[in-house]
């Protein structure tokens, strides 16, 4: 009877012992600052995009908010979730010209780029980053696009 009290506290430490090393699962993992700050930049860029224009420049933006919002959902996952509202967007100053605005749209795609390059210690999440990556590429091209078209409209009247 003893042997088994032993046998079974030693069990018991093991286990706990097991589990105290055991690693986190990703979701329970403290949240990355950087990706944090990265989706507040999207978030701030998609509010930016997300504007009246000619129709040349606003396909364009549509392309654009596509790929914020691709790069968005990948960083979610890749970090966990903030308990943001994925829809909101903050408010943005009201007096920045059209061009001015796309301006800073793809000044804080670039930001949310940087922010993204810290290594990446849990392998899973670094596919969901590199996603976000091929996201944030295409978001600036369709917004460097749309400031080329936005030119040539001004241009023409």
């Amino acid at each position: 009877m003893k042997h088994i009290k032993v046998l079974g506290a030693a069990l018991v430490l093991m286990a706990a012992s097991a589990c105290a090393t055991a690693p986190h699962p990703a979701h329970a993992q403290p949240a990355h600052p950087a990706y944090l700050h990265a989706l507040s930049d999207l978030r701030m860029a998609r509010a930016l995009l997300d504007r009246p224009a000619e129709y040349n420049v606003v396909r364009d933006q549509f392309a654009a908010i596509d790929h914020v919002n691709g790069a968005i959902g990948e960083i979610r996952h890749a970090s966990y979730d903030d308990g943001k509202d994925p829809n909101w967007n903050p408010p943005i100053d009201a007096n920045i010209n059209h061009r001015g605005r796309l301006s800073k749209a793809l000044d804080l795609i670039g930001s949310a780029e940087r922010d993204l390059r810290s290594e990446e210690d849990n392998p899973y999440a670094a596919g969901w980053r590199n996603a976000a990556f091929h996201h944030l590429e295409e978001a600036r091209h369709a917004v460097e696009h749309a400031i080329m078209d936005k030119r040539i409209d001004e241009d023409r009247y």
